[in-house]
């Protein structure tokens, strides 16, 4: 659907149709900002970014994000905002419009692509006479319904609840329609029965308990892996940018990857097989998108501890698409907001994905804007679709693990077969040979092990060619 800039034209012609279950109407009321002005500084420091996003694009977004859970997108306009509008967010002339607009499309819900108070929320559902569901709300709601584990679940409720604690209000009778599960679009039905703050206290706690015992069983699960000789490789990027697709290319694994705002939700690991005979781990995480709610980035620090543990972390960037600076900015903020340095060189790769979309004269330009890059800084080209590039990602994934890892050389007696087990286990070992009872072995350790295995194999470092 074409978007169009809603601003003052309420004349337009109207698409007719009978009405349909879940028919919306998505608005994007983005600022007019005025260069100096306290608006565009306000909405500056919010964005966490000062790179400017298309107008058109954001809200190409967020009517993807309403298709995500199957809504019918009736129409997406822009509503251009000069000031933000302590009761309702928009103008009255503007709410007046889309009031009449949404009636003619005879629509059961409104997007606001932006952060609702909740009363500018509430005094918005009264005036448009329609279900309002702001930026944070759709995003939760999206979420809701994609966690499959116990835990994304968890997570998903905890957020749902905190965020709708503030929004308890009995204005909604006249939209009611009762459905099954939490959420933001089941009608005042679940809220109702819920509006008593101390029992969504009391299930928030009760929430909060849960999370802690499935949090100590992955810790013990990292634990686990933390004991084999495993490093851990973390994909992260902006949400629909292909990492579940350049996951399965490179592990060989079936899981859920489609062109979809937040495809995959709940984090998966898988062997990682590396160009010369090793093994890593690598993660699939959730997808980052602009705005992303505080409530959801608290939630799901759980989940994202496996990036915030991962040796290496490939920043997946789709560089194909309008607003791919905006991305990266938006993904490097939450990063920061995850204690992680988005320029720490040592430990990030930038993925450029999608470069199947270009045709032989830009992959060229795209080529060379890669390699005017510092060499502390580099970007990798690949297509997860055609495996294009995907080799030489294996390498510089390899090639960082390496470094992070002391290459020993040890001779240890053949039959001490206790000491060949743990060094199998707790290293990686690149060379074996036998000779006159006795194993040359050529292995390489982590920082932490390092110490232990010089003083019991009396190991040397190998010297750098």
């Amino acid at each position: 659907m074409e978007p169009r800039n809603f601003d003052g034209d309420a004349d337009r012609p109207r698409p007719a149709g009978e009405k349909q279950t879940g028919r919306v109407l998505v608005i994007g009321p983005y600022l007019r900002l005025r260069s100096g002005s306290a608006d565009a500084q306000s909405e500056s420091h919010a964005s966490s970014s000062q790179i400017v996003r298309n107008a058109e694009a954001r809200l190409d977004e967020a009517a993807g994000l309403a298709r995500a859970i199957d809504l019918v997108v009736a129409d997406a306009i822009i509503a251009p905002v000069n000031q933000i509008r302590p009761a309702t967010y928009i103008g009255k002339g503007k709410v007046e419009e889309i009031a009449a607009l949404a009636k003619s499309l005879d629509v059961e819900l409104v997007v606001m692509d932006c952060a609702l108070a909740p009363i500018q929320q509430r005094n918005l559902e009264k005036e448009l006479q329609a279900k309002v569901l702001d930026r944070t709300g759709l995003i939760l709601e999206i979420f809701g319904r994609r966690a499959k584990t116990k835990e994304g679940s968890l997570q998903v409720e905890l957020a749902h609840l905190n965020y709708q604690r503030s929004r308890l209000v009995r204005s909604w009778t006249h939209l009611e329609r009762q459905r099954g599960g939490f959420g933001f679009m089941g009608g005042p039905g679940e809220t109702q029965i819920e509006a008593d703050r101390r029992l969504i206290q009391e299930r928030i706690s009760k929430l909060e308990s849960e999370l802690k015992k499935v949090q100590a069983t992955r810790r013990l699960h990292r634990a686990g892996r933390q004991r084999v000789p495993y490093r851990v490789v973390a994909l992260v990027g902006y949400t629909n940018a292909g990492k579940s697709t350049l996951f399965n290319r490179l592990t060989r694994a079936d899981v859920q990857a489609a062109d979809m705002l937040f495809a995959t939700l709940d984090p998966t690991l898988r062997a990682l097989s590396l160009p010369h005979g090793g093994k890593a781990m690598l993660s699939d995480t959730v997808g980052f998108i602009s705005n992303l709610p505080t409530q959801l980035v608290a939630a799901f620090r759980a989940t994202l501890e496996e990036v915030l543990e991962a040796d290496v972390i490939l920043h997946v960037r789709d560089i194909s698409h309008e607003d791919a600076e905006a991305q990266q900015s938006d993904v490097d903020a939450v990063l920061r907001q995850l204690g992680i340095n988005p320029d720490d060189s040592g430990r990030i790769i930038e993925v450029w994905n999608k470069i199947d979309r270009y045709d032989t004269e830009q992959r060229e330009e795209l080529l060379n804007i890669a390699a005017r890059r510092p060499e502390d800084h580099p970007a990798m080209l690949v297509s997860a679709v055609s495996g294009e590039g995907v080799d030489a990602l294996l390498a510089a994934i390899e090639e960082r693990l390496a470094a992070k890892r002391t290459t020993l050389d040890l001779s240890i007696d053949a039959a001490d077969g206790a000491g060949i087990s743990w060094l199998h286990r707790n290293a990686e070992v690149l060379a074996k040979e036998l000779h006159d009872g006795r194993f040359d072995m050529t292995v390489r350790v982590d920082e932490t092990k390092r110490d232990i295995v010089v003083n019991r194999f009396d190991a040397v470092p190998r010297l750098s060619a």
